[in-house]
């Protein structure tokens, strides 16, 4: 009970000094050692008994483990945006969506962009990186409240597009190796979820865009904001294009068979076509790379300490007793193993990590008593997507914080709405066409 105590204590906590924009460095350790303090876990290597967990080099274990996997992808990610920044390419791309499809639908565009990134390969927090400074100049042009920014970003590569049949993104890979299937398992009821979180989703960001406008909220400029380049020194779109699209090919050509680190290769590929296409725009390469270098040091540390706290709440009873509960609710197999893998993704603030954790358990399960693999496949993936966005996912955190300099208290309430609500009433469609046959 005490351990179940500090395990809920510990997330509420969490939560509340995410929200309060409390530094994460000091957030989640703190919320770890309450996890400690209550599951009878040593807190340092000197005080374990041989072959126990401690502490200490749990949460640095999770921390490292992330860098160590993401470290180049935060980083050419963030040069890369930075690039597209400097070199007017952001602002050239913006310019000419806005004269195609007009100011009012400057959201729709960072959806699209983020939707085909997404779709093509590309992780979704380098989508977050790449798009952020031509959204930027899409808001300040069409002088909408940049702290809707995160929401569009977030809808556009957490949604419809990462649960989806088809989806390289690692949410849709996971139940691959457990269950069988493909990635386009159940595809016909992917397709109308997706059309329907699409749908759904931007008309409720029109509207809250719309009640905002209303209220007087418009685009604020902040110090350290980049500056509209002038229109007579932008470049080309066609050849601002240029990056983003290099970026795409590279990725969807090599991510079969390089698997992540296709994006390292897609990066740099990236980042040289943008400088060789817009160099004469640019002072140099040494400001961007100081800039995008930092940027990535912090939200790569803001996300990593997110891990590292969830690497020490795996390891309390409570959390052990809480997947042992939820992997065996009673009820249809395909809703079942959906709540499991969306409450286990709450716990530990990531969709890959509830299912990686859900999925051992349940697979043979539910296999074993005739649940169609591919109802099985897609329940689950979309279900991961559905509750990882609390406040506390590393995705969340680095997109709001470190990527677009705002702060939860403003930016949450949109990117909850658009990336729990939404993906949760898909997951609800999903299954009710699962019942119907489809």
């Amino acid at each position: 009970m005490l351990s179940m105590l500090g395990l809920a204590g510990a997330l509420a906590l969490l939560i509340v000094l995410t929200i309060r924009g409390t530094n994460l460095f000091v957030a989640t350790p703190l919320c770890a050692l309450l996890v400690a303090l209550t599951s009878n876990l040593a807190l340092l290597p000197q005080l374990a008994d041989a072959g126990q967990s401690n502490l200490l080099n749990a949460y640095m274990a999770g921390f490292t483990s992330f860098i160590a996997s993401w470290f180049f992808m935060f980083l050419l990610g963030s040069i890369f945006g930075k690039l597209m920044e400097e070199s007017g390419a952001a602002d050239a791309i913006a310019q000419w969506v806005l004269r195609g499809i007009g100011a009012q639908r400057a959201a729709l565009a960072i959806v699209l962009a983020c939707a085909v990134l997404t779709y093509g390969g590309v992780s979704l927090f380098v989508v977050a990186f790449s798009v952020y400074p031509t959204a930027l100049s899409l808001f300040r042009a069409a002088n909408l409240p940049r702290r809707f920014i995160p929401a569009a970003l977030a809808f556009g590569s957490v949604t419809f597009t990462m649960t989806s049949a088809g989806s390289p993104e690692i949410q849709n890979w996971i139940p691959i190796e457990f269950l069988g299937t493909s990635p386009w398992a159940a595809w016909q009821a992917s397709l109308v979820t997706a059309v329907f979180m699409a749908a759904f989703g931007y008309a409720w960001l029109v509207w809250m865009l719309r009640r905002a406008v209303a209220r007087g909220e418009g685009f604020e400029a902040r110090a350290g904001d980049h500056e509209a380049t002038q229109r007579a020194d932008l470049p080309n779109p066609w050849v601002a294009l240029i990056g983003p699209l290099g970026v795409l090919v590279v990725s969807f050509a090599f991510h079969d068979t390089l698997q992540t680190s296709a994006l390292i290769l897609a990066l740099l590929a990236g980042c040289a076509l943008v400088w060789l296409s817009c160099m004469r725009r640019m002072d140099g390469l040494g400001p961007a790379i100081g800039q995008g270098s930092t940027g990535a040091l912090i939200a790569i540390g803001n996300t990593a300490a997110v891990v590292g706290f969830g690497a020490v709440a795996k390891l309390s009873p409570a959390f052990a007793a809480a997947v042992s509960w939820v992997t065996h609710l009673p009820g249809p197999g395909v809703a079942s193993a959906a709540l499991a893998v969306s409450a286990i993704a709450a716990m530990t603030g990531s969709a890959s990590g509830g299912q990686a954790i859900a999925l051992p358990i349940l697979a043979p399960v539910f296999l074993g008593q005739g649940v169609p693999p591919d109802q099985l496949h897609r329940a689950v993936a979309i279900s991961s997507g559905v509750l990882d966005s609390m406040p506390h996912n590393g995705y969340v955190v680095t997109t709001i914080r470190a990527i677009c300099g705002e702060t939860h208290r403003d930016a949450y309430a949109p990117v909850g709405a658009l990336t729990v609500i939404v993906p949760g009433l898909g997951l609800l469609l999903c299954l009710g066409l699962f019942a119907l046959g489809l």
